[in-house]
């Protein structure tokens, strides 16, 4: 039986490697879309990475311990958490020079804005935040919804000098803590 081991855990490993390149590939996909939606409309997405993790760890429907599977073994995060993932690492792009331009438009920092140079949050990398007007839509575009998520991270995580890979790091470990 010791000979079968290995054989089991590496056939294991390759079912939950294409589980998750098949599943969060397409959950991830334009995901940024969700920011600000309705938990109806994500909880619909987090059942289908319920389900992968399902498959992936051999539990049945009713099991407890689900979400702890999810976090603590294959350190998914739930899809409102990747939301914010994405809108923060897009928006670390934009202030760092690595997105598009008419993505970094919308990333301004306080201090670059001549009314508010002389505030205090001018040190602590804040964006500008702009005004919409529809509650429903407007809270959701990126213009808007990159800023709060950025602002709305602690001041360690939203330093310039950190790397991407850094930061991504920081990122996930914070979103993890909040579980």
């Amino acid at each position: 039986m010791s000979a079968k081991a290995p054989f089991l855990l590496e056939e294991q490993f390759i079912r939950a490697f294409g589980v998750y390149a098949a599943v969060n590939s397409r959950i991830d996909y334009c995901n940024t879309v969700l920011a600000g939606a309705p938990r109806t409309v994500t909880d619909k997405l987090q059942r289908v990475l319920n389900a992968a993790a399902r498959v992936v760890t051999g539990t049945r429907k009713f099991d407890r311990g689900l979400c702890q599977i999810l976090h603590e073994e294959l350190h998914w995060l739930d899809v409102p958490d990747r939301v914010i993932f994405k809108l923060a690492v897009t928006v670390h792009r934009c202030l760092n020079g690595r997105a598009p331009p008419y993505l970094s438009d919308y990333c301004v920092p306080v201090a670059g804005a001549d009314t508010r140079r002389h505030l205090r949050s001018t040190n602590r990398q804040l964006l500008a935040v702009p005004r919409y007007r529809l509650n429903t839509y407007g809270r959701r575009a990126f213009s808007v919804a990159g800023p709060t998520v950025w602002n709305s991270l602690p001041d360690f995580i939203r330093d310039p000098t950190v790397s991407s890979d850094c930061f991504r790091r920081l990122l996930k470990t914070y979103l993890f803590a909040r579980y």
